[in-house]
């Protein structure tokens, strides 16, 4: 459904430190510049970080989540463990499983240097 998704950044280096560290865990390469710009590239598609280009500053989306997919709940853990230790900080609930309408799934949440909502999400075979 999507082809990429951007995230403005106040710290175009700090967060690629954090974002090459997470990423990293799930064997995607370090981040390619562009400009003010940094890529992440899977064969699905594209993450980025971004200094906004219209020189504002850089937010973060309340209420929003950006979600990565994860092969196996101990590649949630190591991406979660990347990013805490890579200046993150976790939120929500501990990582662990939750149980909802749609079934099973293995979540950690974490806030990125620029207070970012991610999460590392695995879905378990039905």
């Amino acid at each position: 459904m999507f082809s990429h998704v951007m995230v403005g950044v106040k710290d175009l280096e700090v967060s690629k430190t954090f974002y090459d560290a997470v990423l990293g865990t799930l064997g995607i390469a370090p981040g390619v510049a562009n400009k003010s710009r940094y890529f992440y590239r899977s064969p699905n598609g594209a993450f980025g970080i971004t200094l906004p280009i219209n020189g504002e500053p850089a937010t973060h989306a309340n209420g929003g989540t950006i979600g990565f997919a994860m092969q196996s709940p101990e590649q949630a853990a190591a991406f979660h463990a990347a990013g805490v230790a890579h200046g993150g900080t976790t939120c929500e609930d501990p990582p662990g499983w939750r149980e909802g309408p749609s079934g099973r799934v293995y979540l950690a949440y974490l806030r990125d240097p620029d207070n970012h909502k991610i999460c590392a999400a695995h879905r378990p075979a039905n």
